[in-house]
């Protein structure tokens, strides 16, 4: 199929130079002037997309080289561009970083399998002429790198024109405005990244604000003009069959939050009724339910709330050891294993659903892509079958599970993961479908096949 999508890329020279400001001061600036923009960000990060979908109301999607595929990357795009009049796809970390020591799963990989002109993001503060020597070195650095423009950040009103000239006199690269160093729109860091859009209590104020500045002094016709020059995008739509009806419980609160919308949307074209529920909140699993998808996030932030909520902790142990059919990742991971212990040192009491205990740590483990080859038949899929993944924890667990081995790219180096046998799959690892949808397909199987169960026994 081919598909023509105004489509542009905001990259970056490095993590922390601004991506997700500048891209979520685009977003609303476009929807400021009444058109409507799609949303996607390069690599498998959960938190960015979060920040997009709270301000153009309608989710944003990951695209990941390494974990979906070219094709279902291209696929994905054009899908959720439909209705769209520009889509913004936000990098990750520097343009060409990426697998090891090359450019495999980078930003610049993506720009090219997507064919999709790139803005640079870049902090000429402290710099002359040096800026356009950056900059020529990022265009040139590869053939066909797809760098078509720069926005300019943390600059002044009276400092643009200065570096402009610079930039266009010595590169011939167009330069598509500034944002200023707005004081009131810096975005809180943690552990694992940026606070979630959730808890950000100013956010519509915010980006308001960056929106209303991006309107000001970043060049939307002419970043508008630079997507619609980009090329029709050639796809093969993936088979996604209807496996039949059923609830599949997705835990979603301030402690549960990490999902990408595509597994959750393969669910549903599958057959399933999304139910979302509160482990910190909820009293038990929703009525019905035929299987349960626990995420990631940050349950060591409200392991308080979660240990002191028995009933949901006891009904949840009690399901899964009676065999409804259980996908946990990460933070639902932990949640399934019998304690946690904090930094502080207290131990707190979870589901027990799983033998072991998790604890926290000071820097991250087993961090980055990795490639899952089963060991066993399981829930969601035969031995020696594969799917791509991540790693992205600063906690860790005695019992990190035997029945998949992780391997690293370009690299020797593996390790046993993941929890699975006939009825769950429970690990640290985070996976994305689209790279194997045959495992959304399995456990929509068993999840069909164990809510029909439950009624002839009841």
């Amino acid at each position: 199929m081919k598909s023509k999508v105004p489509r542009l890329m905001i990259s970056a020279t490095g993590s922390n130079s601004g991506k997700t400001t500048v891209t979520s001061a685009i977003l609303k600036a476009i929807a400021l002037k009444c058109k409507r923009p799609a949303a996607f960000k390069a690599g498998p990060d959960y938190i960015d997309p979060m920040f997009h979908s709270s301000i153009i109301k309608v989710p944003s999607r990951n695209l990941d080289i390494f974990m979906m595929g070219e094709n279902n990357c291209r696929y994905v795009l054009c899908k959720n561009s439909r209705n769209a009049d520009i889509s913004v796809i936000e990098g990750v970390m520097g343009y060409y970083d990426g697998i090891g020591q090359g450019t495999s799963c980078s930003s610049y990989e993506l720009a090219a399998a997507l064919d999709c002109p790139v803005v640079l993001v870049i902090n000429p503060v402290s710099m002359a002429v040096s800026v356009a020597a950056i900059i020529e070195g990022f265009k040139n650095f590869r053939e066909k790198s797809n760098i078509r423009g720069v926005i300019l950040n943390g600059v002044s009103d009276g400092m643009y024109e200065y570096y402009k000239k610079i930039i266009q006199v010595n590169t011939g690269i167009m330069v598509y405005g500034y944002m200023p160093t707005l004081e009131n729109c810096r975005l809180e860091s943690r552990h694992l990244g940026l606070v979630t859009a959730e808890e950000v209590g100013s956010l519509e104020a915010i980006i308001e604000e960056l929106g209303h500045q991006a309107v000001k002094s970043v060049d939307l016709e002419g970043l508008y003009e630079l997507a619609k020059s980009a090329c029709l995008i050639e796809y093969d739509e993936p088979s996604v069959p209807f496996i039949g009806k059923t609830k599949i419980a997705v835990a979603w609160d301030k402690a549960f939050c990490f999902y990408y919308q595509d597994n959750l949307e393969l669910l549903e074209e599958m057959g399933a009724e999304i139910v979302k529920f509160s482990p910190l909140n909820d009293k038990k699993l929703p009525e019905g339910t035929g299987g349960l998808y626990i995420g990631g996030g940050y349950p060591e932030l409200y392991m308080e709330v979660l240990s002191e909520n028995k009933l949901m902790l006891n009904h949840i142990k009690e399901k899964v050891s009676a065999g409804l059919p259980t996908f946990a990742e990460c933070g639902g991971f932990m949640y399934l294993l019998d304690s946690f212990t904090g930094r502080e040192g207290k131990v707190y009491s979870l589901s027990g659903a799983i033998e072991g205990s998790s604890y926290m740590t000071e820097s991250l483990k087993r961090f980055g892509y990795i490639t899952l080859t089963s060991q066993v038949d399981n829930l969601m899929c035969k031995a020696g079958e594969t799917i791509n993944g991540h790693e992205f924890h600063y906690s860790d667990s005695t019992n990190n599970g035997q029945s998949f081995l992780a391997s690293k790219p370009e690299s020797d180096r593996s390790w046993n993961a993941v929890t699975a046998d006939s009825t769950k799959f429970a690990g640290y690892p985070h996976t994305n479908f689209m790279g194997n949808i045959s495992f959304a397909e399995n456990f929509m199987k068993k999840a069909v096949e164990y809510e029909k169960s439950e009624k002839n026994e009841g």
